[in-house]
């Protein structure tokens, strides 16, 4: 984010998702009052391509840990039965979360616990894998390339530890990279060296909530969420909408009680 700063001589940077120390690819980069729009775009379904290493769990369930227990036994496996343990893992609706992650413990981060040696109870959280489909295994190399697609708060890393137990056997994620956040495409995307370079014209503020209903707004109306108050309109939706009066993105609101109260109020 550092970089990002100084390419664009902005203070108010942020990112929507976290990658890996160890990954690669996409990061939807916001500036400016698009920082508060972060946790719409954090929302969106993720896209990944990942490659999972059997032979080996580790303590951080991806290559950058220390190997614990090893096993060869995936050698045996015939491709129907890991493609059956792939669709058994995918239709999974909860997962437990790596031990080094970002995952709250008693308040406090479980990497940090995890890195001062203390052992840890992860219970099972609610994930989202909208698809998970493999290519063929590398019998030489050991390795499995996924594509998967899912919602926020699902660890590839765990579902690369999970396969290998489900066949019997061990894994860790070897590598990683995400491709896609909701529309946005990692080919679309600008690396960050041609970023510090020549810094290109930031994208509108509308482009961030482009995947939002839409509710068109006008007169008091629109005057009053300019100023973070509730407004009354006959449309409805469900969840965020994005509220625009006069072709600008005044606010991301939602409806309660009958009112579309203001989310996140961007006219200022």
């Amino acid at each position: 984010m550092a970089a990002a700063r100084r390419a664009l001589g902005e203070r108010r940077v942020g990112h929507a998702g976290t990658l890996d120390p160890a990954a690669t690819g996409l990061l939807v980069v916001l500036a400016g009052r698009a920082t508060r729009l972060a946790r719409f775009v954090a929302l969106l379904p993720k896209r990944y391509r990942g490659t999972v290493r059997f032979g080996c769990e580790t303590s951080t369930d991806d290559a950058t840990g220390e190997p614990l227990e090893r096993d060869a036994g995936w050698r045996e496996r015939s491709d129907a039965e890991i493609a059956a343990a792939v669709a058994r893992v995918a239709a999974r609706p909860a997962q437990v979360p790596p031990q080094v992650s970002a995952k709250k413990v008693a308040g406090e981060r479980a990497y940090r616990l995890a890195r001062r040696g203390e052992s840890l109870e992860l219970a099972a959280v609610p994930v989202a894998i909208h698809e998970l489909s493999a290519g063929p295994l590398d019998r030489e190399a050991g390795d499995l390339v996924l594509e998967v697609r899912c919602g926020t708060g699902t660890y590839v890393r765990a579902i690369a530890r999970d396969l290998g137990r489900e066949l019997g056997t061990r894994a860790h994620l070897g590598a990683l990279r995400r491709l896609a956040i909701g529309e946005w495409r990692v080919e679309d995307a600008l690396p960050l060296a041609a970023l510090e370079l020549a810094p290109p014209a930031l994208r509108p503020l509308a482009d961030v909530v482009r995947h939002l209903p839409v509710l068109e707004i006008g007169g008091s109306n629109a005057e009053a969420i300019a100023h973070g108050r509730k407004i009354e309109e006959p449309a409805r939706f469900e969840g965020p909408v994005a509220v625009f009066g006069t072709g600008q993105l005044l606010a991301v609101a939602e409806w309660r009680e009958g009112l579309y109260a203001p989310l996140v109020v961007l006219t200022s």
